[in-house]
């Protein structure tokens, strides 16, 4: 791995980095997934279910509303035959001209969302690839973001939401891999939205798209396919902005979003075996804006806090997390709150196991604040 000056990785971090090869369980682990899949099986939603894997709920969630909104539209890169991933299959047959490609241009789809949204149409955009949306962060950031507040809310394009797969799938390298949510969560006038599964994805987007804000819904990649679960088949709602606490604890709190909830919970059933630790693991889902009283509530009872994301340390939202848990929770804090993040290097192809969080550097960061 090449580092610069720049990087920021101090001797304790470097040296955690080196401890997660020690354990005889690890010894192969260019060859282990980073994560193991937890099915959500406390949704309290009331109805019929079908098993479905994430990009299915998507998917269905997309034909439910646009069957609901005749002004709805859904357009990007190659949407007509399903996507890349085949979020949008069917779509075409079903809604005829309301689904339609456009050309490789992320500026140009942005823009016409934001047009279209804001002449009452539901615009639905797909960015093929969140490592790509960047062309469009000048229309996303300075239009979208601001058009409410410079019109005095008298037109607004809260009618747009842009979805996006983010984050790692195992092969991606430097410009598939990527996880861009702390870019965005620096624009006041967006939502910045992630799930963790199927019923979590349809439910959080059919949200988004009716909210009226434009929204970015990005969708870990690796759990299109990996994510199976028990999906209500009606139309239903999750909120946003609210965090849900996934699973109670008592003794440390463990803070993250989309794939890597997963690999906190596998951390959670290791501190418990290994060092008798209860760990309350929240899933942040919404991350602009963020649900600060779940988290602090959290970490005032546990009085340790551990925030773990997929993209580069130095200003990723963890950090936001972990000032706003200094500044609300100081005398209740028992240690100082850890994160365990990508490296702050462009995303490695063959080294992209060690680049990412995995369960034993997030178990480390957990050992290490309770001995603190």
């Amino acid at each position: 791995m090449i580092l610069s000056k720049t990087n920021r990785i101090s001797l304790h971090k470097v040296s955690n980095f080196f401890r997660l090869i020690l354990p005889a369980e690890s010894q192969n682990i260019c060859r282990h997934v980073h994560f193991k899949y937890y099915p959500d099986t406390t949704s309290k939603i009331k109805g019929e279910t079908k098993e479905m894997n994430m990009f299915q709920a998507i998917n269905n969630a997309l034909h439910l509303y646009m069957e609901k909104d005749e002004t709805s539209i859904m357009f990007g890169e190659d949407v007509e035959f399903g996507g890349v991933f085949r979020c949008s299959m069917g779509l075409k047959d079903r809604f005829g001209s309301r689904i339609f490609n456009t050309p490789l241009c992320e500026q140009g789809i942005a823009g016409f969302g934001i047009g279209a949204a804001a002449n009452d149409v539901t615009a639905i955009a797909e960015i093929q690839f969140a490592d790509y949306i960047y062309p469009a962060f000048d229309q996303l950031v300075n239009e979208a973001a601001k058009y409410r507040y410079r019109s005095g809310d008298q037109f607004n394009c809260g009618k747009l939401t842009v979805r996006a797969p983010c984050g790692a799938v195992g092969h991606g390298g430097l410009y598939h891999s990527q996880s861009p949510e702390a870019f965005f969560a620096h624009a006041p006038g967006l939502r910045v939205v992630i799930p963790r599964g199927p019923i979590q994805a349809k439910g959080l987007l059919l949200s988004s798209i009716e909210v009226e804000d434009p929204t970015i819904f990005f969708e870990p990649k690796i759990l299109y396919r990996t994510a199976s679960e028990q999906v209500p088949v009606e139309y239903y709602k999750l909120p946003l902005e609210k965090a849900e606490i996934v699973r109670e604890g008592t003794d440390i709190t463990l803070i993250a979003w989309g794939t890597q909830v997963h690999v906190l919970l596998e951390v959670a059933d290791m501190a418990k075996e290994k060092l008798g630790v209860s760990c309350e693991v929240i899933d942040l889902r919404s991350i602009l804006p963020w649900d600060i009283e779940t988290i602090c509530k959290s970490v005032v009872k546990t009085g340790r806090a551990v925030v773990s994301h997929e993209a580069p340390l130095t200003q990723g939202f963890g950090a936001e997390i972990a000032a706003t848990i200094q500044e609300e929770c100081f005398l209740n804090l028992e240690a100082p709150v850890a994160r365990v993040t990508g490296w702050d290097t462009p995303f490695p192809y063959i080294h992209e196991k060690h680049y990412l969080p995995d369960k034993y550097r997030c178990f480390f960061a957990v050992e290490d604040t309770i001995k603190y």
